[in-house]
């Protein structure tokens, strides 16, 4: 097995990562659209024995093969989706969100016929009370099928193929075998996130990605995700059957198990992290995999990539992207890593607001920590579910301060917030004022000290548009930063 404690492996392993980039990747399969409607629960109705949910937030994010797609491009690569939507208002939102994310959609079919799948959750406190479904699962007709594979021949060829099927209807029989031919006579790797209890209507892909319970279903047994080996063997006839090269097994939070066709099995366990929800962890495994594989990793070097970033996907609230730079730090074992910048920042953001989460703010420069700071910390993160702090670059401390400050620069303020327990994420921002970082968090409560009178905090009339409020709260009396630094530039 890779040792990725090890920190010539992790260099090698951030390397593919760093290879990853414009990497053109095909996504294949059935899309959806995921809306979040998430608010509090306060009362019953007195219509029937159900809450009634404050609406606070609607989202909207991309689902089933258009997340593998958005995780692809997240990691530098080119995503050419190929798909079906309705000629509805779900299929033009899951436009616009493919284009805020950079996905090619050549191969995105509209088709007056079909109904956009989309799944709708309800929830109150970061619980889910409800989940409402609209599919038309009909396969796809030959026709269509047709199209859309010329669609994507239109284009580059692919550095790698991915068949994400949920089954409903994209992924027929004839397109399964126009893509895996031609894939095959190509060169091409397919990976397949596989629906069908029959694993040979894939054969002739390289890789399939079940999850331990599709295994089971396939193989006609039960299996302990405890006994590697047994799974091993399950998996092995099925390989051979479906003319595999290998086989990657998602195990839950036992990790990730490898099967060659020839060779011997690697077990790679989880990293070990807080689950919230598996939601899309698989789309995580093949997206990871795939783009990996075409960055010139080997099968095995993939699967530990793959298996950080499965790790840091199921920590997260709903199907989520995974950067680049977490996954850098689940490899090198800096779990959970606080300090963000902007694009991880949405992406927690997001799954926070999902989740339902009362997101606390406060910004300032952070320079010599002291027990003021400490005092507002501890406040400021009993005021909610989660605590953003965000700190002036060295640039933006010195517009302020002066040219002789800060005293220590940006990354070391930085990695002492991030060290507090009462801190889950730390950000740094250059412009004068923090009012583009508070428009990507939208926290519930924004947080100064007394020494700011209401109408002078930046950002006040975002928050409490959005139904959130500004607390300014007690001040630890003679400590502040600049006193300190006279004191201490007098005492020597």
């Amino acid at each position: 097995m890779i040792d990725t404690t090890q920190s010539n492996e992790h260099y090698r392993l951030s390397e593919i990562l760093d290879r990853c980039l414009g990497r053109e990747i095909w996504v294949v399969g059935d899309l959806m659209l995921d809306q979040y409607v998430q608010g509090a629960v306060e009362r019953i109705s007195p219509e029937a024995p159900v809450p009634v949910v404050a609406v606070r937030d609607v989202e909207y994010r991309l689902g089933g093969a258009a997340n593998v797609a958005q995780q692809v491009t997240a990691l530098g690569g080119c995503a050419v989706l190929g798909g079906v939507i309705g000629d509805d208002d779900a299929g033009k939102k899951f436009l616009e969100n493919c284009a805020r994310t950079a996905i090619d959609t050549r191969a995105v079919l509209t088709e007056s016929s079909r109904t956009t799948t989309r799944k709708l959750r309800v929830l109150g406190h970061g619980q889910q009370l409800l989940r409402l479904d609209w599919e038309d699962a009909v396969p796809v007709p030959d026709p269509v099928a047709q199209r859309l594979h010329q669609r994507l021949l239109s284009g580059p060829e692919p550095e790698a193929i991915i068949l994400s099927d949920y089954a409903k209807g994209t992924l027929t029989d004839n397109l399964l075998a126009m893509l895996i031919e031609g894939a095959r006579a190509a060169g091409v790797r397919v990976l397949v996130d596989p629906k069908r209890q029959d694993f040979a209507a894939y054969r002739g892909a390289s890789l399939l990605t079940p999850n331990l319970k599709e295994l089971a279903l396939a193989a006609g047994r039960n299996l302990d995700p405890d006994d590697t080996e047994a799974v091993a063997a399950a998996a092995r006839p099925l390989i051979a059957a479906a003319q595999l090269d290998s086989m990657v097994v998602t195990l839950g939070d036992r990790g990730i198990l490898l099967v060659p066709a020839d060779g011997s099995p690697q077990h790679i366990p989880a990293l070990r992290r807080a689950v919230a929800d598996v939601t899309g962890a698989g789309d995580t495994v093949v997206a990871v995999l795939a783009i990996a594989l075409a960055g010139g990793a080997d099968v095995g070097q993939a699967a530990e990539i793959a298996n950080a970033a499965a790790g840091i996907a199921v920590g997260e609230v709903g199907a989520v992207v995974v950067q680049s730079a977490q996954i850098r730090d689940a490899l090198s074992g800096r779990h959970g890593g606080k300090v963000l910048d902007r694009a991880e920042l949405a992406a927690r953001a997001n799954s926070w607001r999902a989740a339902g989460k009362r997101v606390v703010f406060t910004n300032g420069c952070f320079d010599l920590l002291h027990a003021g700071h400490l005092s507002l910390l501890h406040q400021a993160a009993h005021l909610g579910d989660l605590l953003v702090v965000a700190i002036n670059s060295d640039e933006s401390v010195s517009r302020l301060k002066g040219p002789m400050r800060p005293i220590l620069p940006a990354a070391e303020r930085a990695a002492l917030l991030a060290a507090l327990s009462c801190v889950d994420a730390v950000t740094i921002y250059d412009e004068p004022t923090p009012l583009e970082v508070l428009l990507i968090v939208r926290p519930r409560v924004l947080v100064k000290g007394q020494d700011y009178k209401l109408e002078d905090v930046v950002g006040r009339e975002l928050v409490e548009s959005a139904g959130g409020r500004v607390v300014l709260v007690p001040l630890v009396a003679s400590r502040s930063t600049s006193p300190l630094i006279q004191r201490i530039r007098r005492d020597q």
